[in-house]
């Protein structure tokens, strides 16, 4: 079975339908993938652009953006390279409203059991019970 990856673009036409031929072909990938014919991979680093792209020139909130993250982490035929860390960064990202790459921090950190993070961030990062800031 053939293996290709996925590029931020590809989702962020899928997700908006700004395009709608070129939403119309991701969604043919993406079938292909769920029946098995193409194996589908990206990584968290095209998941954290397409947050950014979709909060920044899109202008969507947390409550509409993880629930299109979710589904990317569920689409059948898709492997998203530490989607484990990408779903629990999703959570901190909705429930403590924090960035999602704060979110991610938060996650790979409890994953590795390190309680402690220097940081200048006392906004979103404090607002992880789990972990303790500091300044250096």
């Amino acid at each position: 079975m053939k293996t290709s990856f996925l590029d931020t673009n590809i989702f962020i036409r899928y997700l908006t339908n700004d395009d709608p031929a070129k939403a119309d072909r991701v969604e043919k990938l993406l079938e292909q993938a769920a029946k098995g014919e193409r194996q589908l991979v990206t990584t968290e680093l095209v998941i954290a652009e397409v947050v950014w792209v979709l909060e920044s020139f899109y202008n969507l909130n947390n409550v509409t953006i993880a629930p299109m993250i979710k589904a990317i982490l569920a689409t059948p035929g898709l492997e998203v390279i530490n989607g484990a860390l990408v779903e629990k960064a999703v959570a901190h990202y909705l429930e403590k409203n924090i960035d999602f790459i704060d979110g991610y921090i938060a996650a790979v950190m409890e994953r590795r059991n390190i309680p402690e993070i220097f940081s200048y961030d006392k906004k979103h990062l404090a607002r992880i019970n789990a972990i303790k800031r500091r300044e250096p």
